[in-house]
């Protein structure tokens, strides 16, 4: 029965659908993520910003009647707590896996805090269909059998996260800027020697990687579920980490791994029919993520000064 039902789920339109929903929701942050570590600064605190831009993105799309705005407010809110990260990590060259930790803590504890007291203890109803992100359905395209569906009746953040993907990889491999991103995060000290200036580079790589996370955030809660609850990223920040490392810090390789781990976010809720205990289902995209890190990437080669501070000599 299990096989039965797992041949019908994997032939099904519905869940491919789902799957590249699910694999651009991660995709987001891990294009952020990859920026910044391409730049040499681990950002483990994508989890964070994703879940602040639920939350700003669900409340400043009600309080301006505005489902735009709420995502520009996402995309800030992330923003600012990426900046907090840049300067704890850059500028005062603290630690920036506990940097990360604190501000995934931070954005969890703000959200349950603000949460009751904004909403006066009744949480946040769903979302009205004009405040929330439009589906595309690209006419005569999104009615052809199975691929219709599946890629031309996808939420326009969806087409926003493609675009996304090829102007980075653009970036960062056919331009001087992509080159200086690289060289900071290979070599900050010869990058410095030749006039890059090293900080104003991780600066703007943290920033964009929380804009991102933020975007991501808004997807979330103003796109799929059409609301806010606490801790709904549920860990997807870390996947969205977990992608780059499993793409080796490529934005093509992490795209891959994304749909990877979309098709167990996708699959776990489908499979509740065979019996098997649900609990043990949503565990499925954590352990496809261990699996794949473990038994799949072999050995991933970082950037040489991902992680390292950098003092300029001057100082």
């Amino acid at each position: 029965m299990f096989f039965q039902i797992l041949a019908k789920v994997l032939i099904s339109s519905n869940f491919w659908q789902a799957s590249l929903q699910f694999a651009a929701l991660l995709l987001l942050p891990a294009l952020g993520g990859l920026i910044s570590e391409r730049s040499g600064v681990v950002n483990i605190a994508m989890e964070g910003m994703m879940l602040i831009g639920a939350y700003v993105g669900v409340m400043m799309a009600i309080a301006t009647n505005n489902v735009w705005l709420g995502v520009v407010g996402a995309m800030i809110a992330g923003g600012l707590f990426a900046l907090v990260h840049a300067i704890v990590s850059i500028h005062f060259m603290a630690n920036q896996i506990i940097s990360g930790i604190a501000i995934n803590l931070a954005a969890l504890g703000l959200t349950n805090f603000l949460l009751p007291i904004q909403t006066q203890g009744q949480g946040i109803k769903a979302l009205d269909d004009a405040l929330r992100l439009p589906q595309l359905h690209w006419g005569p395209l999104a009615n052809i059998p199975f691929v219709g569906p599946v890629l031309f009746q996808q939420n326009i953040i969806f087409y926003i996260a493609l675009v996304i993907l090829f102007a980075i990889h653009f970036l960062l491999f056919r331009t001087n800027i992509g080159l200086r991103i690289r060289a900071v995060g290979e070599h900050p000290h010869a990058a410095d020697t030749a006039g890059v200036n090293v900080r104003l580079i991780r600066y703007l790589c943290v920033i964009s990687s929380g804009l991102l996370s933020g975007l991501a955030g808004a997807f979330l809660s103003l796109g799929i579920a059409g609301i806010f609850n606490q801790n709904m990223t549920a860990g997807a920040g870390y996947i969205a980490l977990a992608a780059v490392v499993f793409g080796k810090y490529s934005p093509v390789g992490a795209a891959g791994a994304c749909l990877i781990f979309g098709l167990g976010e996708a699959l776990s809720p489908r499979l509740q029919d065979t019996g098997i205990s649900a609990n043990l289902l949503s565990t499925l995209p954590y352990l496809l993520t261990l699996i794949a890190l473990v038994g799949l990437v072999g050995r991933t080669t970082a950037p040489a000064a991902d992680g390292i501070p950098y003092e300029p000599a001057s100082e």
